[in-house]
């Protein structure tokens, strides 16, 4: 199976056309090249060094409940909880973010994403690869017709030091895959709990078979690694990847001592476990953290449970909306502190939104027109809200943007070209992300 390729002559002139077209009622060709620079340059950080963690809320959180309350619109659209002052002037956040709202002037809340995609195995894919599916996905898909953001980072980026580029927690996304990259750009997946005590990473130790005076040998190594599941595993997934890339990074990555370290979350101080929660989400973000800290340059950190369908407001008040809520801003007050969320982007998103009118469940269902998307750090101007819905909170009014917009500021502000051509496994031409401009607004 040939492998993709990539062009860095992306802009044709087939695209100079268009973005010149675009120039004319929005972002041009000479905003593009800006911003590129300046995401490159942002408090003197060279793009190549940005790391990315990106927090998916699977299932689709409220934007009523988080984000965007409507403390005005009738009952039967605001539903029960009040609207919070947020350390941002004239901000609000629904009251189930309280902390989250005090570290507002860090972050920014793009609060007009949409999109027409509106079940879970399409809305997923399109804003995990900033590309619509090209045929119906049904909810309990798990598709990848265009490579991931974190599938494309690793195409660019490669193992350093034995880390791996690209890391997915505790599982992969439904459309969190490679697709045509080819399975060696797939997740590093880290399935068990960073909170347990005890915690270990699979296949990141050697194997007790093998002696510590044997372990600085390959030759004596390599057969033990022949039994390491996740090297198995990806090679029945995907036979036209070669053994022996499987077998090298599998053996960098046992034998990095960065990797050891990192892994290693018991030696974080336990008042900073504590500001982070003591559960499987907020030990998550603590370790993307650390990780991000010693290179690994993309982590999905997955957080499930979001399809509120019946009683939203009751699950709410429980432990969920709680911890989103403690972890996600210690995470980017720990960024901010330690000086590293300049070089971190940090999202939290799902795949769409909630439906205006609380249904006769308790709940409300899918709703693509309308979605918060939280973005911080690499640059991005805090205490801001980019866009707006309506007064009910039905559709994206103000500066809308579109999932391809989305994907092509991750990439930007990333380093990577949004219009970089592509190859796939038949050579057949494919643009990274079609028609999408950067956000202008979460750029400096």
């Amino acid at each position: 199976m040939p492998r993709s390729r990539s062009s860095k002559n992306s802009f044709k002139r087939r695209d100079f056309i268009q973005v010149g077209l675009g120039a004319l009622g929005g972002i041009g060709l000479s905003d593009i090249l800006k911003l590129r620079s300046q995401a490159a340059t942002a408090k003197g950080k060279n793009a190549n060094d940005i790391r990315c963690i990106l927090v998916w809320l699977d299932g689709g959180p409220s934007h009523y409940e988080t984000f965007d309350p409507k403390p005005d619109a009738p009952k039967e659209i605001r539903g029960e909880f009040k609207s919070i002052k947020t350390k941002t002037p004239g901000v609000h956040f629904s009251e189930m973010m309280p902390k989250l709202a005090q570290a507002s002037d860090k972050l920014s809340i793009v609060r007009s994403i949409a999109h027409k995609q509106n079940n879970h195995g399409a809305g997923n894919h399109y804003m995990m690869t900033g590309r619509p599916t090209p045929v119906p996905v049904g909810c309990g898909a798990y598709v990848t017709f265009h490579p991931s953001f974190g599938s494309v980072v690793s195409s660019h980026r490669g193992m350093t030091q034995g880390l791996p580029p690209y890391i997915s927690t505790p599982r992969i996304t439904r459309s969190g895959g490679p697709n045509f990259l080819g399975a060696q750009h797939a997740p590093f997946i880290i399935s068990s709990n960073p909170n347990n005590k005890g915690f270990k990473v699979r296949d990141v130790s050697i194997p007790s078979v093998v002696g510590d005076d044997r372990a600085g040998s390959r030759k004596e190594l390599r057969q033990s690694l022949d039994q390491l599941k996740r090297i198995n595993d990806s090679i029945a997934e995907d036979p036209a990847v070669g053994f022996d890339e499987f077998y090298t990074q599998g053996f960098d990555l046992i034998t990095s001592q960065k990797a050891q370290a990192a892994f290693d979350i018991e030696k974080e101080p336990e008042k900073v476990r504590e500001t982070y929660g003591r559960n499987d989400f907020g030990q998550r973000l603590l370790l993307a953290r650390r990780l991000t800290e010693v290179g690994v340059p993309f982590i999905t950190v997955s957080y499930g449970g979001w399809d509120d369908h019946t009683k939203i407001f009751e699950k709410y008040k429980k432990n969920k909306a709680a911890r989103l809520d403690q972890g996600l801003s210690a995470l980017i007050n720990d960024l901010h502190q330690r000086g590293t969320l300049d070089n971190t982007l940090v999202i939290a998103l799902g795949e769409f939104g909630r439906t205006p009118k609380i249904n006769k469940d308790a709940g409300r269902d899918h709703w693509s027109f309308a979605m918060s998307v939280l973005m911080a750090g690499a640059g991005i101007p805090g205490g801001q809200i980019v866009g707006a819905t309506d007064s009910k909170g039905y559709y994206a009014s103000e500066s809308i943007y579109t999932p391809e917009d989305f994907a092509a500021t991750i990439y930007t502000k990333m380093g990577i070209d949004p219009g970089e051509i592509l190859h796939d496994t038949a050579n057949r031409p494919i643009q990274l992300v079609d028609h999408g401009h950067p956000i202008k607004e979460l750029f400096a």
